[in-house]
């Protein structure tokens, strides 16, 4: 009697277990490619990017292995006091974030317009796809390598461009014109702080673009 009680019990046990292998994960499946942190916040349709820059995107993506599922725009043509970052995810096909960004102040006191180099030096914005490459602790704060993948920007790792905040950029749209960098795509620091999970828990680099 004993030993058919034991014999039950281990039947018992191992059908639980084997129960708990084959049932569904409840919630969000993690799939290769994706971050493990998601931006929450609502999706926001009052932006579009081109259907052929979104193309393009999308074929560098699939042929150099970014992550597929989000992307980084920043659209110089909006003016710097309107949000013009916007992290774009390309499965929903629209914009979960947005944020002000500066630009290059190309070695002026203060930069009327815009104008673009890829020059040590220079000081200015470079057009053209980044890879974003791994965070460190730099002048200020935290800050992500960027790296250049066209003719337009490949000297950007060179010139120590890279993306970070400050706190000359506000949070919040405004009705005059931000800072400007030294060539460094910065953000406000509350956009970084959205921005950080979701890169760092990505499996694959994700791209940034920028625009004109």
């Amino acid at each position: 009697m004993g030993k058919c009680l034991f014999v039950f019990i281990l039947l018992l046990a191992c059908g639980i277990y084997a129960y708990k292998i084959a049932a569904p994960v409840s919630g969000r499946q993690i799939r290769p490619g994706l971050p493990t942190t998601t931006i929450t916040a609502a999706p926001d349709n009052r932006y579009k990017p081109g259907a052929a820059r979104l193309l393009a995107i999308k074929e560098r993506i699939r042929k150099q292995g970014f992550n597929p599922s989000l992307v980084f725009l920043i659209d110089m043509q909006q003016p710097s006091f309107r949000k013009r970052f916007f992290v774009y995810d390309l499965r929903r096909d629209t914009v979960i974030a947005s944020g002000l960004v500066t630009h290059g102040r190309c070695n002026e006191q203060w930069l009327e317009g815009r104008r673009y180099s890829n020059e040590v030096g220079s000081r200015c914005t470079s057009l053209g796809d980044y890879k974003i490459g791994k965070s460190y602790q730099g002048k200020f704060g935290l800050a992500y390598k960027l790296y250049g993948l066209d003719s337009s920007n490949s000297k950007a790792f060179e010139r120590f461009v890279v993306l970070h905040a400050h706190a000359c950029v506000p949070e919040k749209e405004v009705d005059y014109e931000i800072c400007q960098s030294d060539g460094c795509p910065t953000v406000s620091a509350g956009f970084l702080k959205t921005l950080q999970p979701v890169i760092d828990a990505a499996s694959r680099p994700i791209l940034l673009s920028i625009f004109d």
